[in-house]
């Protein structure tokens, strides 16, 4: 099973691949990094790029799930638009091509991954780089909470669920 984690922004959209191996269900990384849109571009331009490259990410990688952050809380409100913007444009990619959807709080992922709701940064870039067996810490942050969100599907959605049972959730979406 493949998942695709995304944690969107407009001017940085960070992105992580997983794969779970079947008999071992163990976590491989298959790819993560960032999309940087320029801040010189109108909005629209900005948003037409994300939903260019997700849909770049999707036919390449063929994920059964997509991972995207639940936005809750901002202490910004041109910084929650824009990122609302961002992630309509994500799901829009998504649902065109039939992946379904799940969302986690940070918390959730922070729990999930870590252990605990207050976790830093860092120590979720530990976290998932012992978990994905990575070489270096996974940067920049935006692709660190992607794979995050990834490995978080992957933690509290499927390693507890019969393979009837994933099916069944799968195509809910």
């Amino acid at each position: 099973m493949k998942i695709l984690g995304i944690d969107p922004g407009t001017a940085t959209t960070g992105y992580g691949v997983i794969k779970v191996k079947k008999r071992s269900n163990k976590l491989v990384c298959l790819d993560y990094g960032s999309i940087i849109t320029s801040p010189t571009s109108n909005p629209c331009e900005r948003l037409k790029k994300i939903e260019k490259e997700v849909n770049k990410l999707i036919n390449r990688f063929r994920p059964q799930v997509l991972a995207v952050e639940k936005l809750y809380f901002f202490k910004n409100s041109k910084t929650i638009i824009s990122v609302s913007q961002a992630k309509g444009v994500i799901l829009l990619a998504a649902a065109k091509k039939k992946v379904p959807v799940v969302e986690f709080t940070p918390l959730e992922v922070k729990m999930a991954t870590v252990g605990y709701g207050r976790a830093k940064k860092i120590q979720i870039q530990k976290m998932i780089q012992l978990l994905l067996d990575l070489k270096k810490l996974p940067k920049p942050d935006d692709a660190a909470d992607a794979l995050a969100l990834a490995v978080c599907a992957h933690l509290m959605l499927f390693s507890k669920l019969s393979s009837q049972k994933q099916k069944k959730l799968l195509t809910k979406g």
